[in-house]
């Protein structure tokens, strides 16, 4: 499919709450992550893009599938969509925004107003399976 964006995401619970990212100059929040660069596998392109925006390092052993989440992609052209991989795992360091991320925040299933379209599909299945408020 041409018009389809596909990226990998981070899912870090913590407290009830989910983490979420904002872009500089957005005003919708995301998961961490993004798209892999080719011949990477999603752990590594995951791995990678979480060290460039979070300054972190995910376990390896720990990175585990959680689920796959499409959307339309917010402000693209009707009709291009998101695909949303994700994957939960631990981390070594210490969370900070980093490069084109200026915003963390701590997202619960209230925080839909804010969100882009496909992190409001993973904010429902987190709620319906009582993992975040």
């Amino acid at each position: 499919m041409a018009n389809l964006i596909d990226k990998l995401a981070w899912v870090y619970i913590k407290d009830r709450k989910v983490l979420g990212a904002r872009s500089t100059g957005k005003d919708n929040y995301y998961i961490p992550g993004g798209k892999r660069e080719p011949g990477e596998t999603d752990q590594q392109a995951l791995s990678r893009e979480i060290r460039e925006e979070l300054s972190i390092s995910l376990v390896p052993e720990s990175i585990s599938y959680f689920g796959r989440f499409v959307a339309q992609a917010d402000g693209k052209p009707i009709g291009t969509q998101v695909k949303l991989s994700c994957y939960r795992s631990q981390y070594t360091g210490r969370l900070t925004a980093d490069n084109e991320i200026e915003e963390l925040a701590w997202l619960s299933s209230q925080d839909k107003g804010r969100c882009s379209t496909a992190t409001c599909l993973l904010l429902d299945s987190l709620k319906l399976q009582e993992l975040i408020d």
